[in-house]
């Protein structure tokens, strides 16, 4: 780490918690953002901040007017264009330290389950249950450790998913896919802009600590916000051993 390096990760070094050992970790690092969107905008500006070495952005989506209301990666100009592009081009400049990986287009199994792998945690920052319940499938069988988080309206929730720890919940665990769970999208319900700024920074936050190896993750719990009222609610999420993703896996 040259002396423009640890001037410009000064503030994470300083940190007894962090230090320069963490900060070496966030640049060997590799992470997997599957969403750029409300979520994911603000999760890969505060990684790629943090020195987070590679970031794989995953999203089909091109940057549309209605994004600038809460996509803080995104201005005018970007509309039109693919939401990886617009994204990498921001980050690059915020960091041109950091590497990204774009990928344009929609993935399925095949197609997660080498990103995962490839990576050193998943973020899920997208915005429908058939893409969540994938990116979970693709983290346990990867074992990589799985962010969660999901914002419509002024409510919101996040956790962590620790495949790592065969002890811990999966997402399938608290939402199992055949469960039948009513699905709205902030284009038909609208969202509250700061609500997902909140969520995609705690998503930064637990994915550092995690490469970090410091603090209590949220594996194991469920923080749901009700922005109207700023008020948060905690969860225990216990493992289900008959889950059809990770109810195999024993100790």
């Amino acid at each position: 780490m040259d002396d423009k390096q640890l001037l410009r990760y000064s503030r994470h070094i300083l940190l007894p918690e962090l230090g320069l050992d963490a900060q070496q970790r966030f640049a060997s690092a590799h992470a997997l953002i599957v969403g750029v969107g409300g979520l994911g905008n603000p999760v890969a500006q505060f990684l790629a901040a943090a020195g987070v070495g590679t970031l794989t952005l995953v999203d089909a989506d091109h940057v549309d007017l209605t994004n600038l209301q809460r996509q803080i990666l995104f201005d005018t100009s970007a509309i039109g264009h693919p939401k990886v592009e617009a994204a990498a081009a921001r980050i690059a400049a915020v960091n041109p330290d950091v590497r990204v990986i774009s990928v344009a287009s929609r993935v399925g199994d095949a197609e997660l389950v080498p990103l995962a792998a490839a990576a050193d945690i998943v973020i899920d920052c997208s915005d429908n249950f058939a893409t969540r319940h994938a990116v979970n499938r693709a983290s346990v069988a990867a074992t990589k450790p799985l962010v969660s988080g999901a914002a419509i309206r002024f409510d919101a929730q996040v956790s962590v998913f620790d495949a790592r720890d065969v002890a811990s919940p999966c997402y399938h665990c608290l939402f199992g896919e055949g469960d039948e769970i009513e699905e709205t999208r902030c284009a038909v319900m609208g969202v509250y802009a700061p609500l997902v700024g909140i969520i995609g920074a705690t998503q930064a936050a637990e994915a550092l600590k995690l490469l970090a190896g410091v603090g209590r993750s949220l594996a194991g719990r469920l923080l749901m916000l009700d922005a109207l009222s700023m008020q948060w609610r905690e969860v225990r999420v216990l493992k289900d051993p008959a889950c059809q993703v990770c109810g195999s896996r024993s100790r």
